[in-house]
């Protein structure tokens, strides 16, 4: 990879965490209404599949797709700013405020939105993709899936008929080493989620989630092969969050270490770019710049009125509308 494309990744993971970062802050305050899922460390994965889907391909974000969403939204739409409206419930936001984190989507950026019930759309991405097949289009139909979404019926069902088709979807598996609190190897018959995945016959291949330039390569291979007219690829990314899903979960301290600290996946593309010749105040004001962006984000989310009651049933239905009581 050259050093630009390089750069350029490096400071889609600096804009993701930054990202995460400052709304996991805000909600601490109480400034983010509902749930939140942070995919803090694993950065690396998002950014590889940003980099390669298009405002014209379809993606569904899981839980932890903040990250994505942004930089989605910030280039294909060049307002990253109306994400962040969206998680703080602002009638500026993608949905106007009433999506919030599990249901934003803006189709115009590649985004279908996620579902609250996890796995679920493993179907829906199905239908996308058969339109496009049906039409000829050299699209990308992306399902973002955790480890734990395996264990629904849905994943099954999805690749089965995914690979009868030969449809165009491309499989994101973040494998993050745990579902809630089970870790993946007591929760599925093998800790190696492309083993379950190779029995469809089509590729799947695994990678380090934290390396960037593994996980881009590979993101980029597998969308050629779709592209290209042959069928699905599923891609299994090695992660792991830094967040439990509850306050106090435990996980042993040196799988704290190796992932915190001597696996991060920013501080393993900052040594590659120290090799490059970069410095450590150009790392620095990558960070700072990250940083001044999210900070100016969240002063536009803050600063954006709440949804106005009166629409609270616009858009509920395509083409119809709602009757208010």
């Amino acid at each position: 990879m050259d050093e630009t494309t390089f750069a350029s990744l490096y400071h889609d993971m600096w804009l993701i965490r930054a990202f995460e970062q400052g709304l996991e802050s805000e909600f601490e305050k109480g400034n983010v209404p509902g749930m939140l899922h942070t995919g803090l460390g694993q950065e690396a994965t998002q950014a590889a599949l940003a980099a390669h889907l298009e405002a014209t391909d379809a993606y569904f974000p899981d839980h932890r797709g903040h990250g994505i969403n942004a930089l989605a939204q910030q280039r294909h739409r060049g307002d990253g700013r109306r994400i962040m409206a969206e998680l703080f419930g602002r009638s500026t936001g993608v949905c106007s405020g009433k999506g919030g984190s599990l249901h934003s989507a803006d189709p115009l950026a590649g985004n279908f939105g996620d579902n609250a019930i996890e796995g679920s759309y493993m179907a829906t991405v199905l239908g996308v993709a058969l339109a496009s097949k049906m039409r000829g289009e050299s699209k990308v139909a992306c399902a973002i899936i955790g480890d734990g979404t395996v264990g629904r019926g849905e994943f099954h069902e999805s690749l089965n008929m995914a690979a009868i088709w030969e449809l165009p979807v491309l499989y994101a598996c973040v494998n993050n080493g745990y579902a809630i609190h089970t870790p993946v190897g007591k929760g599925h018959a093998s800790a190696d989620i492309v083993d379950l995945a190779r029995g469809y016959g089509f590729p799947c291949e695994q990678v380090d989630g934290n390396d960037i330039d593994a996980s881009y390569d590979l993101v980029e291979r597998a969308v050629r092969h779709i592209r290209d007219g042959n069928g699905p690829f599923f891609v299994e990314f090695m992660t792991w969050r830094w967040q439990g899903v509850f306050t106090g979960e435990f996980r042993p301290a040196d799988e704290v270490k190796y992932w915190r600290e001597d696996h991060d996946p920013i501080l393993m593309a900052a040594d590659r770019l120290r090799e490059m010749g970069w410095t450590d105040e150009h790392l620095d004001q990558v960070e700072r710049e990250a940083h001044d962006t999210i900070s100016y984000w969240i002063d536009f989310a803050k600063e954006s009125p709440p949804p106005d009651p009166a629409k609270a049933t616009a858009d509920v239905y395509v083409g119809f509308e709602v009757a208010g009581s």
